[in-house]
């Protein structure tokens, strides 16, 4: 491995974890676009944060390891013991098991560790205080639904109370399941960054909601049935759009919602004719108030 440092130092505060389903991380740091250098994920295999002096080659030859079956903590001992640096990095890893494991480097500054439970590692060097880690994990550990919202939860609760004692700059999301990237060609479902904003973490959080509203793909059981009452809502809607005329047929109207649905980005939440998403019409609502 090279042996010479960088430059700067990537100061951070992250967290690695998995549900089983989805593997991420959630990162911030006073550093621009932190996203580019610490997180690294692949479903099914596992999730890794390489910062302090981070050595960006741990992402790729840990999840190769990861791949191969090699544990976490097994990940973390081959990736720092054969790399001249090791005492400043800093690396947090949970793999396909949920097994996780977080090394950091004698040298690191302080205040400078981590905390870990199953399914997660929280990590953190130049923070305000251990109470940082501290906080994540709890969060975490305290939190119920999707990993995404987790994620973000833990790396909130680490920011109130205190994230990087060097301020704030930049902050990211990254979450992978198999099939969930775009149009389901790749596992890359959520890759958000901020990458230097004076309160990244809330711009982060507006951006997930963003996702979701032209991304995730809605369940069936929260569609509403297209009946009359829907199509002269979604007519009304799209008239004023300059999407359609009054002499439109209920068909004709549908495919005039999915015409405005694909030029918005919105694709995803309008495969189904016969099925609305509300959150659809809600955006129409919106936009004719």
């Amino acid at each position: 491995m090279n042996s010479s440092l960088p430059t700067q130092i990537v100061a951070t505060f992250s967290i690695a974890a998995t549900d089983g389903i989805d593997w991420g991380v959630a990162v911030a740091s006073k550093f621009l676009a932190v996203g580019a250098v610490v997180p690294a994920a692949a479903s099914g295999v596992g999730a890794i944060a390489t910062q302090a002096m981070g050595n960006t080659s741990f992402k790729a030859d840990g999840l190769r390891m990861l791949r191969e079956g090699v544990s976490a903590s097994a990940v973390v001992d081959r990736l720092t013991g054969d790399d001249p640096d090791r005492d400043h990095r800093q690396l947090g890893v949970v793999d396909s098991f949920g097994r996780a494991a977080s090394y950091t480097g004698a040298a690191c500054f302080a205040w400078a560790g981590s905390r870990m439970g199953p399914n997660y590692t929280c990590q953190g060097n130049i923070l305000t205080s251990p109470g940082v880690v501290e906080a994540m994990a709890a969060a975490f550990e305290g939190s119920t639904g999707r990993l995404a919202d987790r994620l973000l939860t833990s790396l909130k609760a680490g920011d109130d109370d205190g994230g990087d004692s060097r301020g704030r700059q930049s902050a990211a999301l990254l979450v992978v399941r198999s099939g969930g990237g775009y149009g389901g060609f790749d596992d890359r479902m959520i890759d958000l960054r901020v990458d230097d904003l004076p309160r990244p973490i809330p711009e982060l959080e507006r951006l997930l909601r963003l996702w979701r509203l032209h991304f995730e793909v809605p369940t069936k059981e929260g569609l509403i049935p297209v009946d009359a009452g829907i199509v002269a809502l979604l007519r009304s809607g799209l008239e004023l759009r300059g999407q359609l005329d009054g002499a439109a047929s209920d068909e004709q109207v549908i495919d005039a919602l999915q015409r405005w649905a694909g030029m918005e980005n919105l694709e995803e939440r309008c495969k189904n004719r016969t099925l609305v998403d509300p959150l659809v019409l809600a955006l129409l609502a919106g936009d004719a108030g």
